[in-house]
């Protein structure tokens, strides 16, 4: 048949070395290969971006300029492609009033149902919306929260407006525009200590509502209106979009205070909407459940008349919960989930829909997931390509990349030593490829069967937050503990928030963001662009200051950053490279200055495999050693943290405990996103920080990494109301022969060869 293959031609993108290949259509394709060996640069930033880009052009410029912008892929051309949903781990954006049940329509549905089988009958469906004015809380706005800022927090007493640090808060500083808005306004002595305010002073300097000043300087602008920074505040970072709220965050959480609404008592509607009820619930009482239990209550309902809304919302929770999301509360804001938690409900939303011959692209969708988990999620993405539609997926779990038609295996390496097709065809003959991916599958898989000694325990007492029941769970001292179970099933709860308590001097480190400015990046959160400073400072004979971002080096133009943000009003703001330095956060002028022939911007850009071999200075050296053994020699040394994915965080985070011992360090599923040859990279520190003398902790659901415990604790048995207790503890060889209702000794028993599959 036509048009039966996407065809490339001369892809270049990022590390792609030029390349050219036919990716067959209505089949599940999986794309493998160490991290930074230019998966996702072929399939999202070329194939995807490009697919993109396509449909994007048949809009009418309007539109097109309100939708997320996409530069030309490098390649010279890519034939038969189809239209593209592309389904990504970034976390679900939205303010505190976009729910789980809201952004799958659920709650929608349930407004409707409320509508026609509630009682007492108050209204149709818009009187239970909470985002609109006859169905939210008159007190909270909807918001189920009343939240006041302690501006004290911020402000430092003993200094005037002319001090820096008299209102400590980005965007405040002496001479930043916040800042003028006081100082200009004609109010204020700037040499006066703000201790010194009179009574009045005070109230204008907190509280006044807008208003033309009466006597401002020179420099007010005539529009400009002045306001009490409490109003203001409260304007900008309460009742503001989230982008705002969220780019101050750090700042912000510490000056908040929050609790629920005393009228709505956190229900987020008026007390008229909330009287009318189904069986003995209101619709909040409904979104306060999770996926089962809701799906539980809704069963429970009859009505021939409003079968098809009560089949919909049925559908809908089911979905959720096929995809193993079943413990998420209704309720839960859609910013607070995790990227895994995001991507499986934006998979979810594609479930119901009747479109065919579309290009499904998914980035890991594995990350998250027990194997229980994943059993389902293969399911979903065979039901996809089985409706007529074309799946990409870039993958590292050994489960998915079985189940794929066809598997493109790049590499070699990553960065400049990867962006070639190592291999292309089905899974048997990828077992016989040259590739890292092809020798990992090479291997027979075996399980840990000397364990370290865990005769001392460590006791986690009564665990009983959330799904949690009453659990004691023993911990092994200086042994490698991996804690396992389904999504939702109270793992994370248990060591995450429950050890912490019991043992503040638990060392977590998670995948959360690391607090940073816009200019961190790898060398100055581990402290390494000092030397490479003093290196080239020696090297020119000049002072290392030129070499900084933050000081004299920095480019006037964009103040070293790189990047130049544009303000787009009420759409979300562009980021664009500097056009003076090209993005290098450097003036030009300090490019002339070398060491080993290469500028401090050319430095920047080398990964942490290529900085390896550069220097051969013995500190950065071993630093540069130990990230290549976390699996992070394909990150440019000079990447900005907030480009960092969950897993490459905590990673970098780990690089800074490897170092000591007798700590109690708990991992957050530190695998996402590895590649198997790197996973083995993790298993091997993994131990050297046990037999360090450290007892590490680890939450995960790669069977890899599980079979190599000494000592393994399964939480379950399934998730939320029906997980929570404790199902095993003790060593993978007695999970493996434990004959009870452990789904991880069951699957462990399958990757081990023990059970027909």
């Amino acid at each position: 048949m036509v048009n039966e293959t996407i065809n490339i031609y001369g892809a270049r993108q990022n590390n792609l070395k030029n390349i050219s290949l036919k990716i067959p259509k209505h089949q599940i394709v999986a794309f493998t290969g160490v991290s930074g060996s230019g998966k996702s640069s072929l399939v999202f930033e070329t194939i995807g971006a490009e697919a993109q880009r396509q449909i994007n052009e048949t809009q009418n410029s309007f539109i097109r300029h309100r939708l997320q912008h996409f530069g030309v892929a490098d390649v010279d051309k890519i034939e038969n492609l189809n239209v593209p949903v592309l389904i990504n781990q970034k976390p679900l954006t939205g303010n505190i009033r976009s729910t789980v049940a809201t952004i799958t329509d659920i709650y929608a549905n349930l407004r409707l149902l409320f509508s026609r089988m509630g009682e007492p009958f108050v209204g149709y469906a818009t009187v239970f919306s909470f985002n609109h004015p006859s169905g939210m809380c008159p007190q909270c706005e909807g918001i189920g929260l009343e939240q006041s800022i302690d501006i004290y927090k911020i402000l430092d007493l003993n200094k005037s407006l002319n001090e820096e640090g008299a209102i400590n808060f980005p965007t405040y500083s002496t001479h930043a525009w916040r800042w003028t808005r006081y100082a200009d306004s004609g109010y204020f002595d700037l040499d006066k200590k703000l201790k010194d305010y009179s009574a009045e002073e005070w109230d204008l300097f907190l509280n006044a509502p807008q208003h033309k000043p009466l006597h401002p300087t020179s420099n007010w602008k005539k529009t400009a209106l002045y306001e009490g920074l409490i109003p203001r505040f409260e304007r900008n970072y309460l009742k503001g979009e989230a982008q705002e709220r969220n780019r101050y965050r750090h700042s912000l959480d510490p000056i908040i205070t929050t609790k629920p609404c005393t009228l709505c008592h956190g229900q987020r509607l008026n007390q008229k909407s909330l009287s009318c009820k189904i069986n003995g619930k209101n619709i909040a009482d409904c979104t306060a459940l999770s996926v089962d239990a809701l799906l539980q209550f809704v069963e429970s309902l009859h009505s021939e008349k409003y079968e098809t809304i009560l089949n919909e919302i049925k559908n809908k929770l089911m979905n959720l919960k096929l995809v193993g999301l079943s413990y998420l509360n209704l309720n839960r804001i859609s910013n607070t989930l995790s990227g895994g938690e995001s991507q499986r409900i934006k998979m979810v939303k594609h479930l119901g829909n009747s479109l065919v011959d579309l290009l499904y692209i998914f980035d890991e969708p594995s990350i998250g997931l027990h194997p229980k988990d994943l059993d389902n999620i293969i399911q979903i993405i065979k039901k996809i390509r089985d409706k007529g539609n074309s799946v990409l997926l870039v993958e590292h779990d050994p489960d998915l990349i079985k189940i794929a038609d066809h598997i493109i295996d790049m590499g070699p390496l990553s960065g400049t030593k990867g962006g070639e097709v190592i291999y292309q065809g089905n899974f048997a003959g990828l077992k016989h490829s040259s590739g890292l991916t092809g020798q990992y599958f090479q291997k027979a898989t075996s399980y840990q069967k000397t364990p370290r000694n865990s005769d001392e325990k460590i006791w986690i007492k009564d665990a009983h937050v959330f799904n949690l029941k009453h659990i004691d769970v023993p911990i092994a001292k200086n042994c490698l503990n991996v804690v396992t179970g389904v999504a939702g099933s109270g793992k994370s709860t248990l060591i995450s928030k429950v050890l912490p308590q019991q043992y503040p001097q638990t060392k977590l480190i998670d995948q959360s963001a690391i607090t940073a400015t816009a200019r961190s990046n790898l060398l100055t959160y581990l402290d390494l662009l000092d030397p490479i400073r003093q290196l080239f400072a020696k090297a020119n004979h000049v002072s290392p200051k030129l070499f900084s971002f933050n000081s004299e080096g920095a480019c006037p133009q964009c103040k070293g950053t790189g990047i130049e943000k544009v303000d787009l009003a009420f759409l979300d703001d562009i980021e664009l490279t500097c056009e003076m330095c090209h993005g290098s956060g450097y003036t030009p002028d300090i490019l002339k200055y070398h060491y080993k022939n290469k500028n401090i911007a050319e430095i920047m850009t080398m990964t942490v495999a290529e900085a390896f071999d550069f220097f051969d200075h013995e500190y950065l050296q071993q630093q540069f050693r130990l990230l290549i053994s976390l699996g992070l020699d394909y990150i440019a040394i000079g990447q900005r943290l907030n480009t960092f994915s969950g897993g490459e965080r905590q990673r970098l985070k780990l690089s800074k405990e490897i170092h000591g011992t007798g700590h109690m360090i708990v991992l957050d599923e530190p695998s996402s996103g590895l590649h198997p040859s790197d996973t083995e990279k993790l298993i091997k520190l993994l131990n050297h920080l046990v037999d360090q003398g450290n007892t590490i902790i680890v939450i995960e659901h790669n069977l890899d990494i599980m079979s190599q415990a000494d000592w393994i604790i399964d939480i379950g048995p399934l998730a939320g109301d029906q997980g929570g207790e404790l199902i095993f503890a003790g060593t993978v060889h007695e999970l493996i022969h434990h004959p009870d209702n452990s789904f991880t000794g069951f699957y462990l028993r399958k990757y081990l060869g023990l059970i027909e599959v």
